[in-house]
Parts: structure tokens; sequence; C-alpha cells
């Protein structure tokens, strides 16, 4: 699915695992606010809230009634493995399709990097 055809909650739950990947948002560290998130993002309140469900679903946050959300530990780790796995099964046939179409070859794209 491209990008510009995904709802806005997956847009928000692949930029918030971007974060937590990166280390913006550290392990241990609290997430910000659903309504802090979704006026950063000039999102609604109840997208935000969708997309940190997901998080919360897949055990990578856990939340502190009345305090915040916190990302876990290994949630980092999880997310990149993850991340990883989605990338080589769904975008890097289409890539390595589309380089083989245009004649690109892997000694081409090394000599690039």
């Amino acid at each position: 699915m491209s990008n510009q055809s995904k709802p806005v909650y997956l847009k928000l739950r692949d930029m918030i695992a971007a974060a937590i990947i990166d280390g913006r948002y550290a392990e241990g560290e609290m997430l910000p606010s659903v309504r802090a998130l979704a006026s950063e993002q000039g999102a609604n309140p109840l997208t935000v809230a969708k997309a940190y469900q997901q998080f919360q679903n897949d055990g990578l946050v856990e939340v502190q009634r009345g305090v915040g959300m916190y990302v876990v530990a290994g949630a980092a780790d999880r997310l990149r493995r993850s991340e990883r796995e989605a990338f080589l099964r769904d975008e890097w046939p289409e890539i390595r399709a589309r380089l083989a179409r245009l004649g690109v070859s892997a000694r081409e794209l090394l000599a690039e990097a």
C-alpha cells in the first residue's frame, strides 16, 4: 500500500515507529500526549489515539494511568525487526523488479554508495 493511500492513523503509526527506532522516543521515555501530538501533526486526537492503541496492542508501550504512555524496553529492536521483515516482504521485491526493468545492477548500486 502506498503511503498516500494509507489511512492517517497508519501514517502516524509509521512516523512514531520511526521515531522510536531512531531513538527520538527512547525506551522508558514518555510519548507526547494524544492532544499534543494531534496538535503538532494537525490530526484529530481520535486518530492519534488509534495509532497509539496499535502500539499498546503490540506491547510496545505501556500506559501509566493519569501519567502517560511510555516506550517499553526492547521496543526499538522489536520495531526494527518487524519493519525490516515488512520491507523485505512487501517493498523490496517491487524495488528489485524495478531495478531489473531499468537495467540497474547491484555493482552499479554499490559503486554509487
